[in-house]
């Protein structure tokens, strides 16, 4: 089977790129800001701009799967009590949000926590849990799905630790709070990197 032509969107830290990278798949991540993966001496396969510049042409660039982490700070229901102060930025993050699921990539997977995407948009197909993936924890997970199948948990552990919440408060909290855990990019690459390009 050929590899994949992955591009992880709105991914900094290169968690998801680095587990389809280590499965062979030729796996790219895009952020506005600079890949972490660099420091870990995982190399460069990180672009550094708006990822609405690599969907542009026919069939997304060559894409053949694009899972999506689009910024959550006017979307997540945690930041409600502002959406009203905030509307005119709710309302681009939505159309953000449109343009990533209508990218013309054969298969999409657009992730985010509960919030307006789901009454804008549309419902997500699946709600995951880190404790579903070997990480005992809690961390509502929606995913909206195009052309892939939903992630079956593949490591169910103990524990219901809202860790990302109680984490303590820091310039760079929300790097911590927005990074993929491990054992759910993991799922992504074992279970969605097999299919079919």
């Amino acid at each position: 089977m050929p590899n994949m032509r992955v591009l992880v969107a709105c991914e900094f830290s290169g968690v998801v790129r680095d587990a389809f990278r280590r499965r062979g798949h030729l796996a790219w991540s895009c952020d506005l800001l600079p890949s972490e993966g660099v420091n870990r001496g995982v190399g460069d396969y990180h672009y550094q701009c708006d990822v609405r510049n690599l969907l542009r042409g026919p069939n997304g660039c060559g894409w053949d799967l694009m899972i999506a982490h689009p910024p959550c700070t006017y979307l997540a229901v945690s930041g409600a009590r502002w959406f009203v102060k905030r509307l005119p930025e709710q309302q681009a993050a939505l159309e953000f949000v449109r343009v990533l699921l209508a990218a013309s990539i054969p298969r999409i997977a657009l992730e985010n926590p509960v919030g307006v995407i789901s009454t804008r948009v549309r419902k997500p197909d699946q709600i995951i849990q880190p404790w579903q993936f070997g990480h005992g924890e809690t961390k509502a997970t929606c995913l909206w799905l195009k052309n892939l199948p939903k992630l079956t948990p593949s490591n169910v552990v103990e524990g219901r630790i809202a860790r990302v919440h109680r984490a303590s408060p820091s310039s760079d909290r929300w790097k911590t709070r927005s990074r993929t855990l491990v054992g759910i990019a993991d799922a992504m690459a074992d279970q969605w990197g097999v299919l079919n390009a």
